[in-house]
């Protein structure tokens, strides 16, 4: 199994906090690039107009929350994850 199907798997399960990495991983593999980075938050936007923002908890981590957000504007299923 994939490192990419791994997270989004993980991501599915709701979990309270990931780590700031493994966000930008998903994003990336997605066709996302940072645009800026100011203080704990990081812009993200694809080739499509969609833009995120995503603060960092500590230093390293991302609230289950935004994983939910990162989610639902992905459009990431289970049964979906064939494809990957």
């Amino acid at each position: 199994m994939s490192k990419l199907k791994k997270l989004i798997l993980q991501f599915l399960q709701k979990p309270p906090e990931v780590s700031f990495g493994d966000v930008v991983y998903v994003l990336k593999a997605f066709g996302f690039e940072e645009q800026r980075s100011k203080g704990s938050h990081h812009s993200f936007r694809d080739s499509q107009g969609r833009k995120i923002t995503i603060p960092k908890k500590g230093g390293q981590k991302v609230k289950g929350v935004y994983v939910q957000k990162i989610v639902e504007l992905l459009n990431l299923k289970e049964d979906k994850n064939d494809s990957i």
